[in-house]
């Protein structure tokens, strides 16, 4: 049986430092902050996932947000090009860590820049949002590794918020969520359920039928919770300050076998 993994990096020293691009700053409390990964973490061993820390990047400020540095499809890790310069010395860690887990790893080249944050999978189709961080070039090199591997590679436009799922995310009938204000084109998705609040856009699948979201999406928790998903709420608001979600601050390898 696969087993359930996920890679997650400890927020660093220089967390409050991070970019910020599509709100206004807001003083990042980096005690708490710290206090509310543990309690992600946790979240996750909870549910039956083995996490596995990729070594601190201290003079990285947003290394924490670990997806953006890798895309997995099953046991393939394609180490992304960070479209943001000060990102790049993220993804040696990163590269070092899934390599030792057995994976397959490619890299995305100069000019192509991609960031994980903006690749959406639903089965096998790979929405890749084309916006601020990914570029053309690194859409083209996605596509070239992961559609000989049987996906379906579809880019869409993002330009309203800071990633494809910083706008959007999939329940695990595939349907797409997303909060319409900072939706490009949901008619893009064949299933789109609206939800009330920005942060409720943002689900991690845990298994089955159980949901990780933000606490800070009640309407939302409600509204899937009627849907008959389990919702397990947790407080990522330091984070949230520097655009990040609960998909940032992990990266799930299902694909992989124990």
């Amino acid at each position: 049986m696969p087993s359930k993994k996920a890679l997650v990096r400890r927020p660093g020293p220089r967390l409050a430092e991070g970019l910020v691009t599509h709100r206004e700053r807001e003083k990042v409390d980096a005690e708490l902050a710290a206090e509310q990964w543990e309690a992600y973490v946790a979240a996750l061993h909870g549910h039956g996932w083995e996490t596995f820390e990729v070594e601190p990047a201290d003079d990285c400020p947003d290394s924490v947000f670990v997806e953006d540095t890798v895309v997995m499809y099953r046991n393939v890790a394609l180490i992304t090009r960070p479209g943001a310069e000060s990102r790049r010395e993220e993804t040696a860690g990163v590269e070092e860590a899934v390599a030792a887990l057995g994976c397959s790893v490619n890299w995305i080249w100069e000019p192509g820049t991609l960031d994980g944050g903006d690749v959406l999978k639903v089965g096998d189709t790979i929405y890749v949002g084309r916006g601020g961080r990914t570029n053309a070039a690194g859409v083209q090199q996605l596509r070239a590794v992961l559609e000989p591997l049987g996906a379906r590679v579809v880019a869409v436009p993002v330009s309203r918020v800071l990633h494809l799922k910083s706008a959007v995310t999939a329940l695990p009938d595939g349907t797409v969520i997303g909060h319409i204000p900072h939706v490009d084109r949901p008619a893009l998705f064949p299933r789109f359920l609206a939800v009330p609040e920005e942060p409720g856009a943002h689900v991690v699948l845990l298994g089955g039928s159980t949901l990780l979201m933000s606490a800070s999406a009640p309407k939302t928790a409600e509204l899937l919770t009627d849907l008959g998903f389990e919702v397990v709420p947790v407080d990522i608001s330091e984070f949230e300050k520097l655009e990040g979600c609960v998909t940032c601050l992990s990266v799930r390898l299902r694909g992989l076998y124990a």
